[in-house]
């Protein structure tokens, strides 16, 4: 399983790569505006400090405005990839984009059909949100199971990215699932790595090995 960090900050793109779990960068608009500076900087650094896949995401609404900005971001580097809504003029530039060779990932998916169509279209990953699902008191984890049984079925390449991450037990649900990728934000991120079971034994430990000493 791929891990990507859902972030805009440069600090956490950097430890994520130190701690060696970043295979890729998803932003979004919101992200990029929390960092309160000019995005398109924002984007070149990341863009040249990342190796894997970076999803950058188009702002237009029509089929048109989302194709310009896709090329336009394409143009940034080989691993970018373009996020583009799951909406109808969003579909239609996915099927343009895809026939450019241009990496899409087809964001704001929220039911299982929705990821069909995409990868139908052409998409190289779809991004169902299930913690949004989840806020709803819809069980998000489920269409990650739908979605992973329909690709299986038909052998569609599209990579599923499991988005909208909110604890250490969605990724876990979604490795079990077999999904491809999470994309997960730099506190989950690190909340994967900890145990308080962990750090009690390498206090004792350390204590056991002063007694030694002594």
């Amino acid at each position: 399983m791929k891990f990507f960090i859902d972030t805009a900050n440069i600090e956490e793109i950097k430890k994520g790569i130190e701690m060696g779990l970043v295979d890729g960068v998803t932003t979004n608009p919101t992200l990029l505006a929390k960092e309160k500076k000019d995005p398109n900087l924002i984007i070149k650094e990341i863009m040249s400090i990342v190796s894997g896949p970076v999803s950058l995401e188009v702002i237009s609404k029509d089929t048109e405005g989302m194709c310009r900005e896709a090329r336009a971001l394409s143009s940034l580097g080989e691993n970018a990839v373009i996020k583009i809504p799951m909406t109808e003029d969003g579909i239609k530039a996915v099927r343009i984009l895809s026939n450019e060779g241009i990496k899409t990932n087809v964001t704001l998916v929220f039911q299982p059909l929705q990821a069909l169509i995409a990868a139908k279209a052409g998409a190289t990953y779809v991004s169902p949100f299930i913690g949004r699902l989840d806020d709803i008191s819809s069980r998000g984890m489920g269409i990650i199971e739908d979605i992973t049984t329909i690709f299986n079925n038909y052998g569609f390449e599209t990579e599923i990215i499991v988005a909208s991450i909110r604890n250490p037990l969605h990724v876990l649900d979604a490795a079990l699932l077999g999904a491809d990728i999470a994309t997960i934000p730099f506190n989950v991120l690190k909340q994967l790595i900890t145990h308080p079971l962990t750090d009690m034994g390498i206090e004792k430990f350390l204590k056991d090995w002063e007694s030694i000493k002594k």
